[in-house]
C-alpha cells in the first residue's frame, strides 16, 4: 500500500456494506466558502452532515469563518478567515491562505478521518490544504456552472495534481457535471442537492397581514444582477393593468440595485414589497403566503434549488428556461418556462398561471411530486452509497496519486 491512504481491509471490512450499516465512520465536509455566510453550498453541507449524525456517523464541518459565533452546528471546526471575492455575478468569501497548512496538518492528524467530502474543493485554500495532506477517501461535489475565475486564470492547471488525489467525484447537476468534466476528465456521479420537504409541507402559517384578497407573486433571492430581478418588475408592470390586486413580494439579503429601484421610481410600482434576510422559518411561511413563485435567473445556477423549495410548498413555478433549472422542472409539466430576459414571455407565463386555474392545480401536483425526489432522506442514501463504494475501490486498489506538495 502506497503512503497516500492508510485505508486497509481490515479497518473499513465492516463499513463497506452498500447499505450503509456498518461501524460508524469519521467524516469531514469541507466547505470553500464562509461558513457564517448564508449559501445554497453552505445548507448542503449542514443538510448532510445532520443526515449522516441522524444515522450514527461522527461528522465535523470545516470551513472558512468570519464570525464562529454565529455558528452553531455540532462539531464545526473553523479554518482561516475569508475574504470576498467577485465571481459570475456575486460575490464568494473564501480563504487563499497558504499559512493555513500547519494548522490543516495538525487537524488531520488530530481527527483520523475515514472520509473526506470537500465541497467546490479548487475554490478555497481550505479544501486544497486538507487535499494536499488527506490519508482519507477523498470525495468532492462540484456545484459550479460556468464556472470559477479560478479555471480563467489557469487555476486548472494548478488543481490537477490535487484534482488526481481524489477518490471519487460528484456533480449535482448535468450543467455543473457538463463544465466541470469539460476542466477535469473524470466519472463524475450526478447527485442532486436536497431539500427538507416537510419544512415546507407541514403546518406551516401563512404571514396574515399578507393574505388580504391581495394576489402574492414570490420572487427569493439575493439582490445579484444574475438573479433577474429586474426582468421581473419590468414584467410586473405590465401585470399590474390587468391584475391591480397583485402584489410582489421579494424575499432576500441585500437592497435592491440602482438598476431595480429605477425601474420602480419611473413606473410608480405599487404593491412591491422588499423583505429582506429571513430566517428558515420566515422563509417556509413566504413560500405558504404566495400564490404563485417566480425565478428570472438570466444564468450561473448550477441547479434550481429554491424551485424545488417552492413546489414543495405547493406553489405554481414560473422559471426562466436556463440549463440549471432545466435539470429541477419541465416546461408545462411542473412548471410553466420562459426564455431568460423575455420580459413579455415572462409577464405571459405568469398571466396564464393567473387566468388558468385547471394549470395551476396541474402543476402545482406535479411539482408536490417532483419534490419528493429530492428529499434530503434520499439524497444523504445516495451520497452514502457513493462514499461505501469510494471506500471499497480504495481499499482493493489504493490510489496512486503521491501525497503532493503545495507550490
Amino acid at each position: 500500500m502506497n503512503e497516500t491512504s492508510a485505508i486497509t481491509k481490515t479497518s473499513f471490512a465492516d463499513s463497506v456494506a452498500p447499505s450503509g450499516r456498518g461501524r460508524p465512520l469519521k467524516i469531514a465536509i469541507a466547505c470553500a466558502y464562509d461558513f457564517a455566510s448564508r449559501g445554497g453550498v453552505q445548507t448542503h453541507i449542514r443538510e448532510l452532515a445532520h443526515q449522516f449524525r441522524a444515522w450514527g456517523h461522527d461528522v465535523r464541518i470545516v470551513a472558512p469563518c468570519s464570525d464562529p459565533s454565529k455558528v452553531t452546528d455540532e462539531g464545526f471546526i473553523p479554518m482561516g478567515r475569508p475574504f470576498p471575492l467577485p465571481s459570475r455575478g456575486s460575490t464568494g468569501r473564501i480563504s487563499i491562505s497558504i499559512w493555513l497548512r500547519p494548522k490543516i496538518k495538525r487537524m488531520l492528524d488530530e481527527q483520523q478521518f475515514d472520509v473526506i467530502h470537500m465541497h467546490e474543493p479548487f475554490a478555497s485554500y481550505v479544501c486544497v490544504g486538507m487535499l494536499s495532506q488527506s490519508n482519507a477517501v477523498n470525495i468532492a461535489t462540484f456545484h459550479s456552472f460556468p464556472g470559477s475565475r479560478l479555471y480563467k486564470a489557469g487555476g486548472s492547471r494548478i488543481a490537477q495534481p490535487y484534482f488526481k488525489r481524489l477518490h471519487g467525484q460528484i456533480a449535482v447537476s448535468q450543467p455543473a457535471k457538463q463544465y466541470i468534466s469539460g476542466i477535469f476528465k473524470a466519472d463524475y456521479e450526478l447527485i442532486p442537492n436536497g431539500v427538507q420537504i416537510d419544512q415546507y409541507k407541514n403546518q406551516v402559517t401563512p404571514f396574515s397581514h399578507l393574505q388580504n384578497g391581495m394576489i402574492n407573486l414570490l420572487f427569493l433571492g439575493r439582490s445579484d444582477k444574475r438573479k433577474g430581478l429586474k426582468y421581473l418588475l419590468l414584467a410586473y408592470s405590465k401585470l399590474k393593468w390587468d391584475w391591480p390586486n397583485l402584489r410582489l413580494i421579494v424575499v432576500g439579503p441585500g437592497n435592491p440595485n440602482p438598476e431595480c429601484q429605477r425601474i420602480i421610481a419611473e413606473r410608480s410600482l405599487k404593491d412591491v414589497e422588499f423583505v429582506g434576510a429571513v430566517s428558515d422559518e420566515d422563509k417556509a411561511r413566504y413560500f405558504k403566503t404566495a400564490d404563485l413563485y417566480c425565478s428570472p435567473a438570466t444564468g450561473g445556477e448550477s441547479f434550481g434549488i429554491v424551485l424545488v423549495e417552492a413546489m414543495a410548498a405547493g406553489l405554481p413555478v414560473v422559471a426562466s428556461d436556463i440549463p440549471g433549472y432545466a435539470t429541477v422542472v419541465r416546461d408545462e409539466v411542473e412548471a410553466l418556462m420562459f426564455p431568460p430576459k423575455d420580459i413579455g414571455a415572462l409577464a405571459d407565463s405568469i398571466a396564464r398561471v393567473l387566468k388558468d386555474h385547471d394549470l395551476k392545480k396541474r402543476l402545482t401536483a406535479n411539482g408536490l411530486r417532483r419534490a419528493e425526489e429530492f428529499r434530503w432522506e434520499r439524497v444523504a442514501r445516495r451520497v452514502m452509497d457513493y462514499y461505501m463504494a469510494s471506500i471499497e475501490r480504495a481499499t482493493e486498489a489504493p490510489h496512486p496519486a503521491k501525497r503532493t506538495p503545495l507550490f
